[in-house]
Formats: C-alpha cells, sequence, structure tokens
C-alpha cells in the first residue's frame, strides 16, 4: 500500500447560473463547510477509510473521525462512521492484512497510536509514551510502529530512563523554573510561529504490544547520530522517513542541525538500523542539495526518492531519482519531464512511479513509466490534493474552484470516478458557486503567462463588476483550479465582485525556467506580467470594469501590494496587504528562513545591499496614494509583524486612509474559525467601501 499528498488541473466552462441558488458563497459557508481527507486503502483496494471534519459552530471547535467505506459492495451503501461518536482522531493506516485500522488521538490528552478492527468495534490504546506521538508508519510485518516525536538531544537511553522519559522530566523541571529567559547560541532561535525549546524531531521504533497486553510506553531511538529534525520543521511528515521491506533499517530524510542550518536546503537520505544500533550511512552525501521522500522498491534493492540540484534554492525543481542501493549508481527518471514531483507512490508491479505536480495552472496527477520516463495525465480538472493506490484501486482526493476537496474511487486507469463524498455544492445548494475561465496572454520576455477570470455570483450579461485582482504569494506559487480556505476567489465573487488572478513569471507549472525568472527580479518581470495580464483581462472580458478595482495579496503577494502602491497605483481604488514584505533589507535580518531571502536577493544584505535595495517597496513610499487595508498576525515569523507595523506608520504618517488588523493569535495565516470570519469580514467591507456596485 502506497499514498502521498498531491495536487491537480481544472476544467473550465461559463455556464448559468443554477436557479435553485439564491444568493453567493460567502466566507461563513466556507468556515462551516465539512472538510474531508486522508483517503487510505485497504491492502487489497476494497475498503476506503477516511477522515471528516466537522466545525461545531457554536464552540468554534472542530472534531474529526474516520468513515469506511466498502467499495465492491454490490448494494453501494454509504460510507459508515468507524470511530466512536467523541473521540478526535487523524492519520489512518491499515495493518498489512487490511484486518485492523490505526490512528492518533489526543483522547487521553497526549497524542498516542489506537487502532481497531476495521469492521468496527472499541478502540485500544497501543501506546502511552511520555510524550505525544506527532506521526507514525508501521513496519511492513505490522509488529512495530516507527514514529515521530520531539526530544532533546542530549537525552540518552541508559540508567532506567528512555530519551522520551527523559524528555518528560525535563519539560516537567521546565515548567518549575520561574525565571522565563531563554539563552540561545545557534539558530534556529524561532521557525514560522514557534520558538525553540531545544527539542528535535527525532524517530523511534516499538514493537506493538500483543492483543489485550498493556501500551507499550517506551521505545528505541533510531539514527541517533543524524542530528536533524525528522520530520524537517515545520510542515514535513511521515513521508520523510520509510522502512526496508525487510524490516530491518529505515530511511531518514535530514538536514543536520548546526550553525548553517537556517541558509542551507542541504537534506540528506540516511539509512539507519531499526533496533537502534549502529551508525548512519549517508546514502546521497554528494548532493549538497535537497534529497527527500525515501520509497523502497519491493525488493529491497532500490532506492526511490526525489532530489533537487541547487544548493540554496527551495523552489527548485524536484526531480525522481532511483538509486540501487548496492553500488550507489543514481539515475533520474523522466529527466525531460519539466515539472517538480510531489511525492513517489510506486505501482505494484513495480513499473510505475505515481505522482502529483503544478502543471499549467491545475494540480493533476500523473503516471510516469520507469523504463522509459513517459509522463502520462491520469486525473485532472483540478488539484488532486491527496491520493493512495491499493490492489485495482485509485482513491484520491480532488478540490477544484467551485468543489472544494470531495473524495473519489476509480480503477488504476481512472476511466470511470465514483463521489463518496459531496461536493461544496452539495454541501451549500442555495448558493451559487461563480463560473471561471482561465486565459493567457504575452508577459515578460513575450512568454505566454496564465491567468483566470472568475465571474460573479450573480453574472448576468451587458453589465460591468467591480474587480478583486488576486497576486498569489511563494513567490514560487500559484492561483490555479483549486480551493482554498484562505483565499478563495468564490468568497469575492460571492459579494458581486469578478476577480481576476495571473501566474506571473516565478509561478510554479510552467516549468522551471519560468519559475526561476523572479528570483533577483521580484519587482520587474512579475509586475509586467501583472500589468499586461490586467490589460489583457480586461480586453477578453467586458464584464470587467477596470476603473473600479482593488488589489489584494498576501506574503509575496503582499510585497507586491506594497510594491505597486508606490510604482503602479493608477489603477486602484485600494489596496489590502497581509503579511507582506514592507523592507526587503530588514527582512533579510529578521525572517528565520535566511537560505529563502539569500537566493531571491543574491546574497546576503550586507555581501550584496543593492540586490536587496533594487526592488525595496520603503524606497517608494514617497509616492504612496492609494487606501490601504493591512493585516498581520503576530506569530509570522516568516515575515515578522513589525513589516506591516512599519507600513501602517507610513500610510498614517503620509495621511493615507488606511486600517491595521491585527491577530495576536496567528501565523502566517489566518487558521481560527472566527478569526477567519473577522478577516473576510475587515477585508469585505473594505472593498465595499472603495468600490462601486455593479453597472
Amino acid at each position: 500500500m502506497k499514498s502521498r499528498h498531491l495536487v491537480l488541473p481544472l476544467a473550465l466552462l461559463i455556464a448559468t447560473p443554477s436557479l435553485a441558488a439564491t444568493r453567493g458563497f460567502e466566507v461563513r459557508d466556507m468556515v462551516n463547510l465539512d472538510r474531508y481527507s486522508s483517503p487510505t486503502l485497504s491492502p487489497d483496494g476494497r475498503r476506503l477509510v477516511f477522515a471528516k471534519r466537522v466545525l461545531d459552530e457554536a464552540s468554534g471547535k472542530a472534531s474529526t473521525s474516520l468513515w469506511i467505506e466498502d467499495l465492491f459492495a454490490r448494494d453501494a451503501a454509504p460510507p459508515k462512521r468507524l470511530t466512536p461518536e467523541g473521540w478526535n482522531v487523524n492519520s489512518p493506516a491499515f495493518s498489512p492484512d487490511g484486518a485492523t485500522v490505526y490512528f492518533l488521538s489526543a483522547k487521553d490528552d497526549s497524542s498516542q497510536l489506537y487502532s481497531m478492527p476495521a469492521a468496527g468495534g472499541t478502540p485500544v490504546k497501543l501506546t502511552a509514551f511520555p510524550v505525544g506521538v506527532d506521526g507514525f508508519k508501521l513496519s511492513p510485518d505490522g509488529s512495530r510502529v516507527a514514529f515521530s516525536a520531539g526530544a532533546f538531544p542530549d537525552c540518552k537511553a541508559g540508567a532506567g530512563q528512555g530519551v522520551l522519559a527523559c524528555t518528560k522530566a525535563k519539560l516537567d523541571e521546565a515548567e518549575k523554573n520561574k525565571a522565563t529567559g531563554v539563552v540561545f547560541d545557534h539558530m534556529f532561535i524561532r521557525h514560522w510561529d514557534t520558538w525553540s525549546d531545544g527539542r528535535m524531531n527525532r524517530v523511534f521504533v516499538a514493537d506493538l504490544p500483543a492483543a489485550k497486553a498493556t501500551a507499550v510506553g517506551d521505545a528505541r531511538l533510531v539514527g541517533a547520530d543524524v542530528l536533524g529534525d525528522v520530520p524537517s520543521k515545520p510542515f514535513g511528515d511521515s513521508g520523510e522517513y520509510a522502512w526496508a521491506p525487510d524490516g530491518k533499517s529505515l530511511v531518514l530524510s535530514a538536514r543536520k542541525s548546526g550553525p548553517d542550518e537556517p541558509w542551507s536546503t542541504n537534506f540528506d537520505l540516511y539509512q539507519v538500523s531499526a533496533d537502534g544500533s549502529g551508525a548512519a550511512r549517508n546514502l546521497t552525501e554528494a548532493n549538497k542539495a535537497w534529497d527527500t521522500g525515501p520509497v523502497f522498491g519491493d525488493d529491497g534493492k532500490t532506492l526511490y526518492y526525489r532530489a533537487m540540484k541547487r544548493p540554496g534554492f527551495e523552489a527548485d525543481r524536484f526531480a525522481i531519482m532511483a538509486m540501487d542501493l548496492a553500488s550507489g549508481d543514481v539515475r533520474e527518471i523522466a529527466p525531460d519531464w519539466d515539472r517538480s514531483a510531489d511525492g513517489v507512490v510506486l505501482s505494484d508491479d513495480g513499473k510505475t512511479i505515481y505522482t502529483t505536480t503544478a502543471d499549467v495552472g491545475e494540480h493533476p496527477l500523473f503516471a510516469i513509466d520507469i523504463a522509459s520516463g513517459e509522463a502520462k495525465k491520469l486525473v485532472g480538472d483540478g488539484t488532486i490534493s491527496s491520493f493512495e493506490i491499493a490492489g485495482p484501486t485509485l482513491a484520491f482526493s480532488r478540490n477544484t474552484m467551485k468543489t472544494g476537496d470531495q473524495l473519489f474511487a476509480t480503477g488504476l486507469d481512472a476511466a470511470q470516478l465514483r463521489a463518496i463524498t459531496p461536493s461544496a455544492g452539495e454541501m451549500v445548494p442555495d448558493a451559487t458557486f461563480a463560473d471561471f475561465e482561465q486565459f493567457s496572454f504575452k508577459g515578460w520576455n513575450n512568454d505566454t503567462v496564465h491567468g483566470y477570470v472568475v465571474k460573479p455570483w450573480n453574472y448576468e450579461e451587458g453589465k460591468k463588476y467591480p474587480v478583486a485582482f488576486l497576486i498569489h504569494g511563494g513567490p514560487q506559487g500559484s492561483f490555479g483550479n483549486g480551493w482554498s480556505y484562505r483565499w478563495n476567489p468564490q468568497t469575492y465573487a460571492g459579494q458581486g465582485y469578478a476577480v481576476v488572478m495571473i501566474d506571473f513569471h516565478g509561478s510554479v507549472g510552467y516549468g522551471q525556467e519560468f519559475t526561476d525568472a523572479i528570483s533577483q527580479h521580484w519587482g520587474d518581470r512579475p509586475l509586467e506580467d501583472l500589468q499586461k495580464g490586467w490589460a489583457a483581462a480586461q480586453q477578453q472580458y467586458d464584464f470587467l470594469d477596470g476603473s473600479n478595482a482593488c488589489a489584494l495579496g498576501a506574503s509575496y503577494g503582499g510585497y507586491m501590494v506594497y510594491w505597486i502602491a508606490g510604482v503602479w497605483n493608477e489603477p486602484w481604488k485600494c489596496l489590502v496587504d497581509h503579511d507582506g514584505v514592507f523592507d526587503t533589507r530588514i527582512m533579510g535580518y529578521a525572517t528565520e528562513e535566511l537560505w529563502f531571502t539569500e537566493w531571491e536577493n543574491g546574497g546576503t544584505p550586507y555581501d550584496n545591499p543593492e540586490g536587496y535595495e533594487k526592488f525595496n517597496p520603503i524606497n517608494h513610499v514617497k509616492d504612496w496614494r492609494v487606501p490601504m487595508l493591512v493585516v498581520h498576525g503576530q506569530l509570522d515569523y516568516r515575515i515578522p509583524v513589525s513589516q506591516g507595523i512599519s507600513a501602517f506608520t507610513a500610510l498614517q504618517r503620509k495621511g493615507i486612509e488606511s486600517k491595521f488588523l491585527y491577530f495576536p493569535d496567528e501565523n502566517h495565516w489566518v487558521l481560527k474559525p472566527q478569526n477567519s470570519i473577522l478577516w473576510h469580514d475587515t477585508v469585505n467591507g473594505w472593498l465595499k467601501q472603495h468600490l462601486a456596485p455593479q453597472q
């Protein structure tokens, strides 16, 4: 059984709105939607387990349960709830024989591993470790579990105390300390939204208890000499370690912790003994860039993985590699396929690799022939967010700009799809979901650039509509045919606005050269694409009111909002900036992942100050004039809150109409349901204040 999280493309048609719908889609609909994820197949491909997240509107708290469907049943009965009421669970996995489902739950206040029969029954607690389990993978024979947990690197097994117990004791001792100061002698001192307390993500192996035995309370640390976070912080997962088929070893992807970690992208693959003995073997030492996502062939002789080529560049192309473990020889699979693979999933016969990738504004699932390297698009029309293959079955989660995440099952040829869960439209039948189209134009360097136009929910032929011009972040990202719970164009179309989005140079899914074009060119090449895309959209879609528009963006999109405030402010009635870069020079000192700013600006801010000042928005504040709403979160350590405060100070000092929306408990994203509603209400109120209604 093989699985991996990924994403897909879209088919866009401009259709007649549903006669049953009476309003547009809005943020409260979005926040309250049930969310479906984690499609997990039994080894024979017969049973599908998935996660369903439900939000309690009154309390604002969400809970997640597991559901199961017999895909081969003749009666096609609907899915049944598997986990009991009142349980909040995640990370489902089947046993090798398909009879048992494993999952994580913090039912007893600490995330631990549980199991229950796939046929239904009572969950059994399998682990009672002193600290919580973050992720896990069963051994090939199902007798052991490899799992990740935070542990202090100076904790050693011995003297009657294991690494996990030592970690818990140190945490308890720290709570008793009345002094709150912390001394650091190297970075990272903080990462994404969390200050370091000295713990590191480590991988452990434990024997699973026999039936009716006491939950296991201790485990063996593996790869003790691999002093790096496995999984990586902040977004790594269990796809960064893998069991060998014989169960004797694992391979871990790690960037070793040290003084240069904040400016390094050198992840290597280390083979370690499953019993914790011996030294780790670095399999990819020759490559100084990123190696990750190990997957063994069934015979254990070949290791498949993904690798970048350029050290220090986090948005380089991930190529699919195959290593002969006996000789160490490595070859690239599909070297002519100019896409960056999201993962590696092997077919049962070992002849095909399945993966997803960004592709011309979508995120499809591809099947790649290992022998020839030929890549074939298997499932498109939106974004594949996760998938799994077992036996004769392919199960996947797909979302589009109109559907939200929806689970499907099909055969390996994906010829006939069966929807397992409802779409967003089926969950909110009284709302009209706006139609959209992809368009193209000639941008910088006369290259073809793509974008999307979304109609307002209440579109009528012959009328003109105010426009929300959305600018994506990354900058190596994309606003394409997919669903977002943060920047969702349907929430703007639902307010009566048309939406325009441009995948400027730097966007992913158009070839690596296109992605590379933005580095050290934040303010010129993408700006040219945005300007030409804005003009092309108005020329191709006469319902866009180009004189009645606001521009909005976050992260790099927020940087661009600050940039255009000074160098391209003529078209806009208002601007919205969320967690944007206001001062590129200070950003180079204040952000945590220094490899990003140093690659994007051509070095450090002290070695190459010109690179940081060339496209620095702070140098054009004198030309700001457009009303701006600034949003920033206190826990954003990627682009610290001082960037937003500084921009708001500049606006206020210049007497420009402005507002500052501050979240003390959000990071680079706004994730809490009630905060999301406040964010959208504030942004929509700002647009309504400055944009005239449809004509």
